[in-house]
């Protein structure tokens, strides 16, 4: 039962990532103009893949890590109420090192969209 419950996952988890990943493709092939290679339309829908995996992974990781500085902390003084201005203080400084990885993950994103090194390549 379980073997086929996990077939039945892989199999619909599979149709939505191929869903996901050819639509762009399609609607965006509507907006170029006649006589256009597809070349544009294809690196355009990669680079907005990958700033989309980006900034997901980012925020991700930003929140596992937050969220264990926090949990860490309430379990610190809950042991230790006495040293709480410290710990809160320690907590703060290591959410803000979590938080900037999201940041950079949006810098990423916004190279990939706007600023992308390699569109010279593809695009002329």
């Amino acid at each position: 039962m379980l073997k086929k419950f996990g077939k039945t996952l892989l199999t619909l988890f599979s149709a939505v990532v191929t869903l996901f990943v050819c639509s762009p493709v399609v609607f965006a092939a509507e907006a170029l103009p006649t006589g256009e290679p597809y070349t544009k339309v294809i690196f355009a829908v990669g680079a907005m893949i990958a700033a989309g995996i980006a900034i997901g992974g980012g925020a991700i990781g930003a929140g596992a890590g937050i969220g264990n500085a926090a949990s860490g902390a309430c379990q610190a003084v809950g042991r230790n109420p006495g040293v709480q201005g410290k710990i809160l203080t320690t907590m703060l400084v290591g959410m803000a090192m979590a938080e900037s990885i999201t940041i950079y993950a949006l810098v990423v994103s916004l190279v990939l969209l706007y600023a992308n090194p390699y569109m010279r390549y593809f695009l002329g």
